[in-house]
């Protein structure tokens, strides 16, 4: 999807209504013909149930979500008795576009955490404070917030190529002028550097669920924004693995340590590079043709009817992707404030260990792609995100009260297991939300859903990593990992109350059998049965896709 295709209104029904989008299916009988009962049926949605009068066939809803399950989207055509769906087909060139971009994701994340799992070795070279080597990490989540928005709004406007460019672009810069800043009097230019990375940062967090809807059936939708998101936690991983290794501690040699800082630069630079030239050739803003039926019902508007600040609003008053906001930044800033201060945490238990720490942080996050596929896996054979949230979410609260509790007890091995368990979750939460996200809020732009999803991630990060810094220097690591585990419980709470409405699934079980027909908005308020959404009107609908609460 592109700027001009976006549906960008978000539907809403009134309290204890189906709250879904709508298709119209096309009927082969004349005007005349149709049965008096077709044309007395309540459409509104607050009429509170269907005609009985009505074919029961279009009143059909299976029960169960995996009953409704779209087979894969392979470009065939399905008929309808006298229509047909919106053509879909699916591309080879798909994989290639998620693997350049959850490449050039990987070598971002790395360079958001090569110096913090160093933090001493850092200080010691540059001359500073731990606390100013943290906000290498921290800028990141700084520099998120106010660009989220405008670029977004580049997202939906100018659509993902030129996005992906200028991602992997200032990517690519920040790296060589690292290159540049290997000097003990340097500090200032390795500044610079990490936050024309974290600039870069910004076009990169928001497009794994654009990716995957624009390019991805709906079989395959979740596990694609697994994977994508699994390129940036690649990366994580190997930045608490190599720097460690490359640079290794060597106080009484600091011409030896700018040696070696300098191959991790310059190893970083040249990959960089390649990725850039490789997402110019391979990255497109969309195939042909759409991949799920999804994408297809959602018509081109022109530039002038599509409204950012709508969407944004529309986004806001929507309460359950407010509660989703809330929640997924709760635990992806824990994940952040954990991953920045990891360092310090393990060096105060374990002396010396700073090989260790960064193995740990690598089995944090590897045990976290783990967690994030099998997640994507499973939501896209059962769709029950609301269920999958949940309980992921309540053990990632048990996984940090044992990692938190287990650090005293001198046994560096079993620190490595209670990580994993921690990583599993908290980290394969991260497509999860993602995921829910688009569910909720379609027909809304992804990159605007997602891009609020991780602004409210890195205010939460910001918040948790200075306070939890603040309390693990004065009282121990203890005090902080508690502060975090308070938080951890708000957020199972808050998703447990999410009202789940699974909006875009809904479209693709409706056109599985029915030929579907988007109509275009007229003024507000010529048909006020139906929902308007940025350029296109669309009818609500009888059938809803909803998880059992629990």
């Amino acid at each position: 999807m592109v700027a001009g295709e976006l549906v960008q209104e978000h539907l809403r029904a009134d309290t204890g209504a189906p709250d879904d989008i709508t298709v119209v299916r096309k009927s082969p009988q004349p005007e005349g013909a149709r049965r008096p009962a077709d044309t007395d049926s309540c459409s509104d949605p607050a009429c509170g149930g269907p005609d009985q009068h009505r074919d029961p066939e279009e009143l059909e809803v299976p029960p169960d979500e995996r009953a409704a399950m779209l087979p894969g989207a392979g470009g065939g055509e399905a008929e309808e008795a006298g229509g047909r769906a919106p053509e879909t087909r699916v591309y080879w060139r798909r994989f290639a576009v998620l693997a350049v971009f959850s490449l050039y994701s990987l070598v971002n994340a790395f360079q958001w955490i090569h110096y913090s799992i160093i933090t001493n070795v850092f200080t010691r070279y540059y001359g500073v404070t731990s606390d100013k080597v943290d906000w290498l990490s921290i800028v990141y989540m700084v520099a998120y917030i106010p660009l989220i928005f405008p670029a977004t709004w580049l997202l939906d406007r100018r659509g993902l190529r030129l996005t992906a460019l200028l991602g992997a672009g200032l990517n690519c810069a920040g790296a060589w002028l690292k290159c540049a800043s290997v000097s003990p009097d340097r500090f200032g230019v390795t500044v610079t550097a990490q936050v024309i990375c974290s600039v870069a940062q910004v076009f990169i967090l928001g497009l794994p669920s654009r990716i995957a809807s624009v390019w991805f059936g709906p079989r395959e939708v979740s596990t694609a924004c697994a994977t994508a998101v699994l390129g940036n936690q690649l990366g994580t991983a190997i930045g608490f693995l190599l720097p460690p290794v490359l640079v290794p501690n060597t106080p009484e040699d600091p011409d030896r340590t700018g040696r070696n800082i300098s191959i991790m630069f310059y190893g970083t630079a040249a990959v960089s590079t390649g990725l850039f030239v490789l997402t110019v050739i391979v990255i497109t803003d969309k195939p042909p043709l759409p991949p799920s039926q999804a994408q297809a019902v959602l018509p081109g508007v022109p530039l002038d009817d599509y409204s950012y600040k709508q969407s944004i609003i529309n986004l806001v008053k929507n309460k359950a992707f407010v509660l989703l906001l809330i929640s997924y930044g709760i635990l992806t800033g824990s994940f952040y404030s954990v991953s920045t201060l990891l360092n310090q945490i393990i060096l105060h238990y374990f002396q010396g260990q700073e090989l260790n720490a960064g193995r740990i942080g690598l089995t944090l996050v590897l045990a976290g792609m783990v967690g994030s596929i099998l997640c994507g896996l499973w939501l896209d054979h059962t769709k029950t995100y609301k269920v999958t949230t949940l309980v992921v979410y309540l053990l990632s609260f048990v996984g940090m009260l044992v990692f938190t509790f287990t650090l005293d007890l001198n046994n560096i091995y079993l620190v490595f297991c209670t990580a994993g368990v921690l990583g599993f979750f908290m980290t394969g939460y991260l497509p999860l939300g993602f995921e829910f996200g688009v569910e909720i809020t379609y027909p809304e732009s992804e990159g605007t859903s997602s891009g609020l999803l991780n602004a409210f991630a890195q205010i939460f990060g910001i918040i948790f990593t200075l306070i939890q810094g603040r309390l693990t220097t004065a009282f121990g690591p203890l005090a902080g990992n508690v502060f975090l585990s308070a938080w951890i419980l708000l957020g199972v709470v808050l998703t447990a109350l999410i009202k789940s409405e699974l909006k875009r699934h809904n479209v693709n079980m409706a056109t599985e059998s029915k030929a579907l027909q988007a109509r275009p908005a007229g003024r507000h308020g010529d048909r006020p049965a139906g929902h308007q959404a940025n350029g296109v009107q669309l009818e609500p609908s009888l059938g809803v896709s909803r998880e059992t609460s629990l």
